[in-house]
């Protein structure tokens, strides 16, 4: 039985452009790599190879964007969001780090010369960042990711209060964190600009064709489908939290994390006061709940399910309403949520993306653990940076044994944002400060 989310539901789905014209895979073909997964991981490898002149094949079980480069709520911010700098120096250490930090930290404008280069119609825009103080107390530690970041090369900056109420037109807040180099996207619009770069550039991807098997002889790899087989030198495995058959124990290296989206009725008579310069706001408190406005000005939101919230339609609707008007008292009383759909997150406990040794000439990512859009489109430069032949202590993630991920992940991730709510509400208490209506 197939446990993902409904894919349909989406906004995206509804306001994308158009897929480009796909095939399904019916015949035996030769590669020299195949990329499975059709994601932003998968797409931006084959393009990146295919630009590169070597053959390709990227094969996509259902529709290209069907995981979460299609359903996400479209925020592209090029931060980590659970390591500092220094941890994930820590955690991979200081050469690697540094080109896994490069990539991460300017991933918002790789994402942005994508959309130049290929010309996608995505509603790309890049207008920054907004992380929020929701106490005073807050503003030390944001003081210390613009120091960080900084350091590393970008220019983020401490918000003063009536500057994040201009930009972000919420007066709720005690300042925030800038991060101008944010931008937010239409990700399924992005996916399918991507999969129309990647043929153009003479990849062949083949849609509704799910990898069943893969085996390895003298001669390469050999993966079939339903209807066909792939014959290449080298296989990458980029199927994140969707993955589900095609190679044994994958979809064990992480544990799924559900989140929901919601998007208002297009509120253009608001522009001016919610988000008025079309920054992505983070309202600041463990218990996320991030937010943006898309090409018709609907605003769009982010939340994990706790408690009724998510199961419960009706309820959920109003504690989006009530959380969205404690922002800002101008949206209405009768909000109407157009949308509501879900998607599924790969966890794992680095946080940071895996890369799994498969077999000789074969390797795997997953466990991006909710860093959807940056992250995913740096990884085709990393993935296209094995395939050809990039030597391993060279690439800016080490290559792991495959292993599944701790039992504690089943539970963990739930108990963490438990306790990231709990934080949140306790440090409002000590500030007495007001908090938001069912924190």
């Amino acid at each position: 039985m197939n446990r993902f989310s409904p894919f349909a539901e989406s906004l995206w789905a509804k306001t994308a452009a158009p897929a480009p014209d796909l095939p399904v895979l019916e015949e035996e073909v030769l590669a020299d790599v195949c990329v499975v997964g059709g994601g932003y991981s998968g797409l931006t490898t084959a393009l990146s190879l295919a630009r590169s002149g070597v053959s390709v094949v990227l094969l996509e079980a259902e529709e290209v964007g069907f995981g979460g480069s299609g359903r996400n709520a479209g925020h592209c911010t090029p931060t980590f969001h659970h390591h500092s700098i220094q941890g994930v120096r820590d955690l991979l250490g200081p050469e690697r780090a540094e080109r896994f930090i490069a990539l991460q930290t300017n991933a918002a404008d790789r994402v942005a010369g994508l959309v130049r280069d290929y010309q996608i119609d995505c509603e790309w825009c890049q207008e920054g960042y907004v992380m929020a103080a929701h106490t005073p107390a807050v503003l030390k530690a944001l003081a210390a990711k613009v120091e960080s970041y900084n350091a590393v090369g970008q220019q983020t900056r401490i918000l003063t209060r009536d500057e994040t109420q201009a930009m972000t037109g919420s007066g709720r807040q005690y300042g925030g964190w800038y991060h101008p180099q944010g931008g937010h996207v239409n990700p399924l619009g992005l996916s399918r600009g991507l999969a129309r770069a990647a043929v153009n550039a003479g990849a062949r991807v083949y849609r509704k064709s799910r990898v069943d098997s893969a085996s390895r002889d003298a001669a390469g790899w050999r993966l079939t489908t339903a209807k066909g087989v792939v014959l290449c030198g080298k296989v990458i495995y980029a199927t994140g939290a969707y993955t589900q058959a095609g190679w044994p124990g994958l979809d064990r290296t992480f544990r799924i994390l559900r989140v929901f989206v919601a998007a208002t009725q297009p509120l253009p008579e608001l522009k001016d006061q919610v988000l008025p310069q079309n920054t992505t706001m983070h309202d600041g408190r463990g218990d996320i709940f991030v937010y943006k406005r898309d090409a018709k000005d609907r605003i769009v939101v982010s939340m994990f399910p706790r408690g009724r919230r998510g199961r419960d339609q009706e309820k959920t609707h109003r504690i989006l309403t009530d959380r969205l008007r404690w922002h800002h008292p101008v949206v209405p009383e009768d909000l109407r949520w157009d949308y509501l759909w879900w998607g599924e997150l790969d966890m794992q406990p680095h946080t940071i993306p895996r890369l799994y040794r498969l077999g000789e000439g074969a390797i795997a990512v997953t466990g991006l653990s909710g860093r959807g859009v940056p992250t995913g489109c740096i990884l085709g430069d990393i993935l296209a940076d094995w395939a050809r032949g990039v030597p391993e202590d060279e690439l800016a993630l080490p290559i792991e044994p495959l292993k599944p991920a701790p039992s504690y992940m089943a539970i963990a991730p739930k108990l963490m944002l438990g306790y990231y709510a709990l934080s949140a509400r306790l440090s409002e208490l000590r500030s007495r400060v007001p908090s938001p209506p069912h924190a």
